[in-house]
């Protein structure tokens, strides 16, 4: 497979997987989204041990939906060169899509990211991510459970997973994991994979900036008494779906591939010019966000209110400090350079400088996709503003990082090779 995938084909595609292996895989609705939509799981296999696959938590990020069914077709087959793959010894439960909602209103990634170079403006053209408050996973350390993630807690309570594996996906960089637990033995696995399909491995991200890092590209949660080093914002990560697992003693693995890699994700050399980077970078991001923010200004008189949108309340979260929020939670690092000349390498600077340029991108993204759907007289004019800095931007980030687009399916044999070396190393720690 070498495209992305609707959540109706995967549906389709899971159907026609059951109908295939008589008996080895079973299709049930586990849930209802917010707004009716089904949550599907496909297990497959009959043994005691559980792996639970969450497939599209992001409905922006939508190459996790096309590794899940990819990993159970390999159970269903009987693939014995893995003791992960035993169908007598493990059950790969598989959440198909968890935000089916947020994922209709990404419908178009799987044709903008169609072909063999696809383009940033196109990408951003069509993905929408939630705000944080209305994303499963990270909803319960915001507020109250939606019901996509009460569905997922009750599915952690009924199969008490050795291992959560959550499949991400990153618009640029490298390849990264984040384990809510040790995982002895698993980097081997994990960047031998990525060597084979030349993808580099992050050395450094903002998703896990102040993390335990055992190994390159490999991040473990810190201890709860260490709460301190986490980004702003998650401070409460132990209410999330993610630590769930815990309880019962299993593992969560966040496995991240990126879509468009750049060579400088996996370059450990000093920045030589590291402080003054990361605060051009800061400007960035809040320089992107107000010119955006000064777009929406002008047009919120004739957009459709946030209580009816979500592209809207997206905008309007961002607006309200949000852009701040990114800038300021890599102040410390910039600090701990200027104070001590503490080292900075080139690969956590552009771990960083993803961050700082998609931040607008996604914003100007769902603006323009606003302005084109109203007949407002000053829309036009607007979206000639706001499309102008948007292409510009884009262009910017395709030269500066140096990005080039890795295959659909490379992406899937990369997420899909870590998923299964991480429940090699779950299973063996279950022992």
């Amino acid at each position: 497979m070498n495209r992305y995938l609707t959540v109706a084909e995967v549906s389709a595609a899971a159907r026609r997987l059951v109908s295939r292996y008589p008996g080895a895989g079973r299709l049930r609705r586990v849930g209802t989204s917010r707004a009716g939509r089904p949550l599907e799981m496909l297990s497959v296999g009959h043994g005691p041990a559980h792996v639970l696959v969450v497939a599209r938590p992001h409905p922006d990020e939508p190459v996790g939906a096309v590794t899940a069914l990819a990993l159970a077709e390999r159970v269903a087959r009987g693939d014995g060169r893995s003791p992960a793959t035993d169908p007598a010894r493990v059950t790969w439960d598989v959440v198909l899509c968890l935000d089916p909602d947020g994922a209709a209103l990404s419908e178009g990634i799987e044709e903008a990211t169609a072909g063999p170079a696809p383009a940033l403006e196109r990408y951003f053209r069509a993905a929408f991510r939630p705000v944080a408050a209305e994303q499963p996973e990270w909803a319960p350390i915001e507020s109250s459970r939606l019901p996509e993630s009460q569905a997922l807690f009750d599915l952690i309570d009924e199969r008490r997973p050795v291992l959560q594996c959550s499949l991400h996906g990153i618009e640029a960089g490298g390849t990264f994991a984040q384990l809510t637990g040790g995982l002895p033995g698993f980097a081997g696995g994990f960047h031998t994979a990525a060597a084979d399909l030349s993808v580099p491995v992050q050395h450094g991200t903002f998703d896990a900036l102040y993390w335990e890092n055992p190994a390159p590209g490999v991040h473990v949660l810190p201890p709860p008494e260490n709460a301190g080093r986490l980004a702003a914002g998650s401070e409460n990560i132990g209410r999330s779906t993610w630590c769930a697992p815990q309880r019962y003693g299993g593992v969560t693995a966040i496995v991240e591939v990126p879509m468009w890699a750049s060579a400088l994700a996996d370059d450990p050399s000093p920045h030589p010019y590291a402080v003054r980077t990361l605060r051009g970078l800061s400007r960035l991001v809040r320089d992107g966000g107000e010119q955006v923010t000064t777009v929406l200004d002008k047009a919120r008189g004739f957009l459709p209110p946030p209580e009816e949108s979500a592209p809207r309340r997206v905008l309007e979260w961002m607006a309200d400090g949000l852009y701040d929020l990114v800038a300021d939670s890599w102040q410390p690092l910039a600090r701990q350079a200027a104070e001590s000349g503490g080292r900075v390498t080139t690969a956590q600077v552009c771990a960083l400088d993803v961050v700082a340029r998609r931040q607008p991108l996604r914003a100007a993204g769902l603006l323009l996709r606003l302005l084109s759907a109203t007949d407002d007289p000053a829309a036009p004019a607007l979206h000639d503003e706001l499309h102008a800095l948007f292409t510009a931007w884009c262009e910017d980030f395709t030269h500066a990082l140096g990005l080039r687009w890795v295959p659909v399916r490379d992406q899937v044999d990369l997420q899909s090779r870590t998923a299964l070396a991480a429940a090699e190393c779950a299973l063996r720690s279950a022992r």
